[in-house]
Formats: structure tokens, sequence, C-alpha cells
């Protein structure tokens, strides 16, 4: 193997006098290498990369022109939605006022309505208390008149006599004819 190296070697320091070989000075040889590959691969490949290039770019505008039409979408979805909250806000604004407009209807309704019945209430227990006080007066009436006359029937019978009790009687039984007589 060594001498496979050598030999390498020494065609790397054979003086250039017309005869090929290998130039194994690797500063000299990369700056030509280098051109010429880039030249082959600017020459043959710039057809492949602008073809690249011109799909990448349609694919960005169409993705641009995509986001786009989806903005504008969104946009006008925004604008539907921000107009159907400023419609249901102005509803829900109404009924918020007809609702405080009914319930304040219905309040004084019901104040009037309790009112009313508490100025029944207060007249019915007036005319019962009215009632009552008659039929208290009436009782104690009738238990006075009760008590008058059987006191007077006690005094009539203890102090009459039979012809003084007959002549009474027969005056009362004429008081009521005459009164029988003045009521036809």
């Amino acid at each position: 193997m060594k001498n496979v190296t050598d030999s390498f070697v020494s065609l790397g320091h054979w003086p250039s006098a017309g005869s090929f070989g290998f130039n194994t000075d690797i500063l000299a040889t990369n700056p030509i290498n280098l051109s010429v590959v880039l030249g082959v691969l600017i020459f043959f490949g710039k057809g492949v990369l602008n073809d690249l290039l011109d799909n990448r770019k349609q694919r960005i505008l169409s993705t641009i022109r995509n986001s786009e039409e989806l903005r504008r979408g969104a946009i006008e979805q925004l604008e539907r939605a921000r107009a159907r909250l400023r419609k249901v806000e102005m509803e829900a604004d109404e009924y918020r006022m007809n609702g405080y407009s009914e319930i304040e209807r219905e309040k004084v309704n019901l104040i009037n309505a309790t009112s009313y019945s508490l100025e029944q209430l207060e007249n019915y227990k007036n005319e019962i208390l009215h009632f009552e006080q008659q039929r208290a007066i009436n009782q104690v009436r009738q238990q006075v008149f009760q008590q008058a006359l059987q006191g007077a029937l006690g005094t009539l019978n203890s102090c009459l006599n039979s012809e003084l009790h007959f002549r009474t009687i027969s005056a009362n039984i004429g008081i009521l004819g005459a009164m029988e007589e003045i009521t036809d």
C-alpha cells in the first residue's frame, strides 16, 4: 500500500512540461473546481430552480389570496354579528323598559287593589262593630226591660190587692183598645 501512496505523491511533484498528471495542491484546485461546478449548476439548474421558485411563489400568492378571502369573510361575519348584537341589545333594552313599566303598572294596580280591599275590610269591620254594638245595646235593653218588668211585677204583686189588680188590667186593656183604633 505504501507503493500506491508514494506513486500519487511522486506524481504531484512532476514538472508540468506538457505531461498529464494529478495536481494535489488543494488550494490551487478548489476555486477552479468550485467555479466549474457552480457554472454547470447555474447553466443546468437555472430552469429547474426558476420553476421551483415560480411554483413556490404561486403557492404563496394563492395562500395570501385565500387568506385575504377568509379575512374578508371573517370581517363580514363580524359585522353581521355586531349588527345582530346591536339589534339584540336594543330589543333587550326595549324588553327591559317594557318590563319595568309593566312591573310599575302591576305594582300600582296591586297597591290600588290592596288599598281598595283594606278600605272594604275597614267598612266591613265598622259595619260588624256597629251591628255588634246595636246587638249588645238591644241585649242590654232587653235585660234591663226584663229586669224592670220583673221588678215592676214583683212590686205590683206585692203591693196590689185583687181589686187594684183588676182595675189596672182593665185600664191597660182600654189603652190597648184605644191604640188599636188609632192604628186602624
